[in-house]
């Protein structure tokens, strides 16, 4: 088994995905990255984000429909979207462990784990008004 390098390129996206707090894409962290690095490649940033997030050193959210998006949070918890712009939050709720093993499939899946988002509209779309 090959030992992954911490590389400058692996510090400064790892900073980035912290500093951003904001559950950004490969391409927004890229583009945070890039403003103080300019010579630090896409393909660069991608495949750090690949193993930070192997290691558990940073959480990915795969979402259907939507670009992948990466938090500087790796416990499980659950996230919360905008319908309108998009933003990601996280949710003040207590992460549910069991649930999958309440899960009948009819199916024939093996339920290993969950992601939960929900969905609503965040202060500055409302409006400052919850809906």
């Amino acid at each position: 088994m090959t030992k992954k390098r911490n590389t400058i390129q692996k510090a400064l996206v790892y900073e980035a995905v912290n500093r951003l707090k904001s559950h950004p894409t490969a391409e927004e962290v890229y583009r945070y990255v890039v403003k103080d690095h300019p010579n630090v490649s896409k393909a660069t940033v991608y495949r750090n984000l690949r193993q930070l997030a192997e290691s558990v050193e940073i959480s990915e959210l795969q979402l259907p429909g939507g670009a992948e998006r990466f938090d500087h949070i790796t416990e499980p918890h659950y996230h919360v979207r905008c319908c309108k712009c998009g933003r990601f939050a996280d949710v003040d709720m207590k992460y549910l462990p069991g649930l999958p093993e309440h899960i009948t499939d009819s199916n024939g899946f093996a339920i290993t784990g969950h992601d939960i988002v929900f969905r609503g509209t965040c202060p500055e779309c409302s409006g400052g008004q919850t809906e």
